[in-house]
């Protein structure tokens, strides 16, 4: 008996604009729990259809895989519509779940029922059965923090192709006053404070920090949520001032909190202490209030600026919000060389694919050259004759993988265009002009 979804694979071939097709080709990758395969049709067919029905199934995929990123902007743009969508809230409910805020995802998951009885989910529901008000909570005495993750590897601002506008103004604000003090105490200006980086996944926010670090030859410390939240009371508030100490301590030195949206979220739209007490420690530790931040430089990434609590974007905190755009021509015909070396090759026009990726994502660069390579060597396995990547593989490859950026960017236009009363998303707009 021929393989069902082998049988889809080969109509879509034959059908490759056909978007119900690609959407029960990823139902049934989804069902066998091969989540990366049905996350990629699903992409694939909103492309072509982009409705609130297929964000969902791509949202459910991103979950599926722990993206949860991608998945909660996605469950945005749904639940900005007019009508409430319950499928939406039900997902929504999922997320919050996942992030700990368990009053929020409870509350999510009782609108979604009042939009539509039928999405009632026992096993969610059992999930969010809150605990006994009766008992005590639970306190343990914390575990001493893990140090968090620190590179060796010194790159600069030499290593990043393109980006200038972001190198302009990470050297403003962070760089140049460090450099040069005494130039900056002149105008009343000093070393401190913080960036705030934004943009589509993939674009290398990560990666600029880590540059920073290396510009400074300062030491770099990456702190991710596993760094900081933990399920135990005051645990997680110790565990941030900790690390915040341990900047102090290593001073000269750039800070870098990834998904900060997660850390940072808005109090307004919590529903639980918890979550507020250690934004309020967050802010406290970013205000120096017990002890000077001096020689400390903090740079943040979010994939989700608008979900970021404004008192962060306060002077003397990430008050400079900087766009981290998809890279340009040059960066990525250096982000192919980068990901080619080392691979049987002819001689590759660099320069001809670069044109023909307007819109992808260092991280889509990388896929597309490792579908080129997987088709290769699948042609050469056949073949039984290694045979070198050429330019056509790359074209060929570029044809189907798409550019993952443009679910972020129809996201972001809606903030720029409705929720930009400070101007913080003007580079959005000035980019998608750009284009």
């Amino acid at each position: 008996m021929s393989d069902p979804i082998e049988t889809l694979r080969e109509a879509v071939v034959l059908s490759p604009d056909n978007a119900p097709l690609r959407r029960h080709l990823g139902d049934l990758l989804s069902a066998a729990g091969r989540h990366e395969e049905a996350l990629e049709e699903y992409r694939e067919a909103l492309a072509l259809d982009p409705s609130d029905e297929l964000r969902l199934e791509l949202a459910r995929a991103f979950l599926a895989v722990g993206r949860t990123g991608e998945a909660a902007v996605l469950v945005d743009v749904v639940l900005e519509g007019h009508d409430p969508s319950g499928a939406a809230l039900v997902l929504r409910s999922r997320l919050l779940l996942n992030e700990g805020d368990l009053d929020g995802a409870r509350e999510a998951y009782r609108r979604a029922v009042a939009v539509d009885a039928e999405l009632a989910d026992p096993e969610l529901a059992d999930l969010l059965v809150a605990p006994d008000d009766a008992e005590e909570p639970v306190v343990q005495e914390p575990e001493p923090p893990a140090p968090p993750a620190s590179d060796g590897d010194v790159i600069t601002f030499a290593n990043v192709g393109g980006m200038d506008e972001v190198k302009e103004e990470i050297g403003l604000k962070i760089i140049h006053p460090f450099q040069h003090p005494e130039l900056y105490a002149a105008y009343g200006k000093r070393a401190g404070g913080g960036v705030l980086l934004y943009g589509p996944p993939g674009c290398g926010k990560t990666y600029v920090a880590r540059a920073t670090a290396g510009e400074l030859r300062s030491s770099f410390l990456w702190v991710g949520l596993e760094d900081v939240l933990s399920m135990w009371l005051g645990e997680s508030e110790q565990k941030l001032h900790e690390l915040f100490e341990q900047a102090r301590r290593s001073a000269p030195c750039v800070v870098f909190f990834d998904e900060v949206d997660a850390l940072g979220a808005r109090r307004s739209d919590m529903r639980s202490s918890a979550g507020r007490t250690l934004i309020n420690q967050f802010l406290a530790e970013l205000d120096g209030v017990a002890t000077e931040n001096e020689g400390v430089l903090f740079l943040a990434a979010t994939n989700a600026p608008w979900h970021v609590d404004d008192a962060f974007r306060r002077p003397g905190r990430f008050d400079r919000v900087v766009f981290v755009p998809p890279p340009d021509r040059d960066a990525r015909r250096e982000i192919l060389r980068i990901h080619l070396e080392g691979r049987l090759q002819e001689e590759i026009d660099l320069d001809r694919i670069a044109g023909r990726t307007d819109g992808y994502s260092g991280a889509d660069l990388q896929s597309l050259v490792d579908v080129a390579v997987e088709a290769k060597l699948a042609a050469s396995m056949r073949d039984g004759v290694p045979r070198p990547l050429t330019t056509d593989d790359l074209r060929d490859a570029a044809r189907k993988r798409k550019p993952t950026t443009g679910e972020w960017f129809q996201t972001a236009r809606n903030y720029a265009l409705h929720a930009n009363q400070a101007g913080s998303y003007d580079a959005v707009l000035d980019y998608l002009g750009r284009r």
